[in-house]
C-alpha cells in the first residue's frame, strides 16, 4: 500500500513537472519521441525527466514503474541512456524522432535501473571482492558444485542493418560506472578469444568450466556487438558456455540482425544448438527494433574511394601510393594467433594493400583480420569480385573482413566488379529463392541461375555487408577516420621491425 501511495505522489509530481514544463514559456524545443499513445519528453535545462502518456493510466504504470528504480520526490533518475541519448539529440549528434529506436532504449533503461538497484547482488563491483576470494569460490567449486544466477535479466536485441543497434548498445555501455566488472566486444572477437583459452586449458576435464569461470571472474556484464553463428565449432560450445557463464551470475546484453529462433538456421548439427536458444530466452529479454530505416544509407556519399569497373589495379595502386606518402611501402608480417603470421603484400604508414584473392579466397578469418587491423587503420583491396555459389566461402570472409574493419573503424580504399548491392545480387536467402520468378528461357535461366547462392546466413548477412560499405565510404566516416589519426602521433614505418627483403 505504501508502494502504492507513493507511486500515486510521484505521479502528481511528474503532471506538476509536465504542466510547468509545458506552459511556463520556455519550453525548450519540441518532443523528439512519440507514438499513438504515449509522448516523452526529457529536459536536461531543469533537471526533470517526465513521462506524458495520453491516456491517464498509461502514465500511472509508467510512474509506477520507475519506483523500481529508485525514483524519489517526483525526480526521475537522471542518469543512463535514455538521458544520454537526449543530450546527443540536442546537440545534434543524432537524428530525433525514431520511435523504434526509443522503445529500445527503453528497454535499455529498464535494464540499465535493474543494475544499479541490484549492482550488489549482481556482485558488479570489481573492487568489492577480492581476487583471492575469487579463486577461493573457483576452488570450492569444484567441491561443491554451486549456481549463482543474476536477479537481473539481460537484453538481446535484433533488428534490420543500420538501424543503431551498435550505437545503442555503445550509449548504454558508456553510461555503466566504471568500477563494473564489464566487457564490450565483438562476437567474432569474443569467441576467438574463447577459443584462445581452450587452447590454454587443453587437457583439463572441463576446459569450457575453467574458461567460462576466467570471463565471469573479468566481466560479469557481457556487451556482444553482432551476435551471429555460422561456425559449427562455435555453434556447439556456446550453449555449454553461457550455460556455465549464467550459472556464474553473467548477464548478458547483445545486438543482432537474426531473432533468436533464427540463428544458425539451416546450420549442421542444428538440433545441439537448440538448447542454446532456449537459455538464450530464459536468461534475457527479447526486443526487436522495428525501425526500417537504415541511418548507414542516409550518410553523405563520397567518391574517390571505392572504384567500380575492370582493370583498376594502376588506378587503385595510385590511390594507395597517395595514402601512403613519402613512406615506402614493403612486405610486412603481422602476428594473428597462435603464433601464425600473415603476410602483407604491400604496407606502409598504417597502410596496407591486397589483391582480393590473397585476404578472402585463403583459409584466413576474424583472427587473422583482427590482427590485421591492430597494425593498419586502411586498406586498400583490388578487384573485388560478384559473388555467388562458385566463391561462398570467399563472400563469407568478405563479409567477415568488413565486420572486422567497421568494428575497428578501419578506412577501405578498393576497386569492385560492381557497387555493393550488384556484388550480393546472387546471394539470397531461402525465402528470397522460393519468389523468384522461374526463367521462361532455358538459356536464360542457364546464365542467370546457375550461380544464384543459396544460404540464409549469408542471405541475412549481405544486407548488413551493403549497409556497412555504404557508411565506410560516405563523407562523415571518412572524416571521422581523418579526425581519429589527427589525434594519434604520425605513424612512422614501424622502423621496418616487420619488414621484409623486397
Amino acid at each position: 500500500m505504501r508502494t502504492v501511495i507513493q507511486s500515486v505522489r510521484q505521479f502528481r509530481s511528474a503532471f506538476r513537472y509536465r504542466w510547468n514544463y509545458t506552459y511556463d514559456g520556455i519550453q525548450k524545443r519540441r518532443d523528439y519521441w512519440c507514438n499513438t499513445n504515449c509522448r516523452s519528453v526529457y529536459s536536461l535545462s531543469r533537471k526533470v525527466d517526465v513521462c506524458e502518456c495520453r491516456h491517464p493510466s498509461q502514465m500511472i504504470s509508467r510512474v509506477m514503474f520507475t519506483d523500481a528504480a529508485n525514483v524519489t520526490h517526483g525526480e526521475l533518475n537522471q542518469s543512463g541512456p535514455l538521458v544520454e541519448y537526449e543530450r546527443r539529440i540536442s546537440a545534434g549528434e543524432l537524428l530525433d524522432g525514431d520511435t523504434s529506436q526509443l522503445g529500445s532504449l527503453t528497454e535499455l533503461q529498464r535494464l540499465y535501473d535493474e543494475l544499479v538497484e541490484k549492482a550488489d547482488a549482481c556482485r558488479l563491483d570489481r573492487y568489492a571482492t577480492s581476487e583471492k576470494a575469487g579463486r577461493s569460490r573457483w576452488l570450492w567449486s569444484r567441491f561443491i558444485p554451486q549456481t549463482s544466477y543474476a536477479p537481473v535479466k539481460g537484453l538481446y536485441l535484433y533488428g534490420g542493418v543500420g538501424t543503431g543497434k551498435t550505437m545503442l548498445m555503445d550509449l548504454f555501455f558508456e553510461q555503466l560506472p566504471c568500477n563494473w566488472r564489464k566487457k564490450r566486444i565483438h562476437f567474432h572477437d569474443f569467441m576467438l578469444d574463447v577459443h584462445r583459452r581452450l587452447q590454454k586449458h587443453k587437457g583439463v576435464s572441463d576446459p569450457l568450466e575453467v574458461v567460462a569461470g576466467e570471463i565471469s571472474d573479468e566481466s560479469l556484464l557481457l556487451c556482444l556487438d553482432e551476435f551471429m553463428v555460422t561456425d559449427v565449432a562455435d555453434a556447439l560450445i556456446l550453449n555449454r558456455l553461457f550455460g556455465h557463464l549464467f550459472s556464474d551470475g553473467a548477464i548478458l546484453v547483445s545486438t543482432s540482425n537474426r531473432a533468436p529462433d533464427k540463428l544458425y538456421e539451416g546450420g549442421l548439427q542444428r538440433d545441439l544448438f537448440l538448447p542454446f536458444i532456449a537459455t538464450l530466452k530464459e536468461r534475457c529479454v527479447v526486443h526487436e527494433i522495428g525501425s526500417a530505416v537504415d541511418y548507414r544509407k542516409m550518410t553523405s556519399a563520397q567518391s574517390g574511394f571505392y572504384f567500380v569497373g575492370d582493370d583498376l589495379s594502376s588506378l587503385l595502386k595510385e590511390k594507395f601510393q597517395e595514402l601512403v606518402g613519402e613512406h615506402r611501402a614493403v612486405q610486412e608480417e603481422v602476428e594473428v594467433i597462435m603464433g601464425r603470421k600473415l603476410l602483407v603484400p604491400l604496407g606502409a604508414n598504417g597502410c596496407a594493400y591486397f589483391p582480393f584473392e590473397e585476404l578472402c579466397d585463403r583459409p584466413l578469418g576474424a583472427a587473422d583480420y583482427f590482427g590485421l587491423f591492430k597494425k593498419f587503420h586502411t586498406l586498400a583491396l583490388e578487384d573485388v569480385p560478384f559473388f555467388g555459389l562458385h566463391n561462398r566461402p570467399a563472400a563469407y570472409r568478405f563479409v567477415t573482413l568488413v565486420d572486422v574493419m567497421y568494428e575497428n573503424k578501419a578506412r577501405l580504399l578498393c576497386s569492385a566488379k560492381g557497387t555493393p548491392v550488384e556484388l550480393f545480387e546472387r546471394i539470397v536467402t531461402v525465402s528470397d529463392a522460393q519468389q523468384m520468378a522461374p526463367r521462361t528461357s532455358s538459356r536464360s535461366r542457364k546464365s542467370d541461375d546457375s550461380d544464384i547462392c543459396v544460404d540464409n546466413e549469408l542471405g541475412f548477412a549481405k544486407d548488413r555487408t551493403i549497409s556497412r560499405l555504404t557508411e565506410m565510404n560516405s563523407r562523415e566516416y571518412l572524416e571521422q577516420h581523418a579526425a581519429m589519426l589527427a589525434e594519434k602521433p604520425v605513424l612512422q614505418e614501424h622502423d621496418n621491425e616487420n619488414a621484409l627483403p623486397a
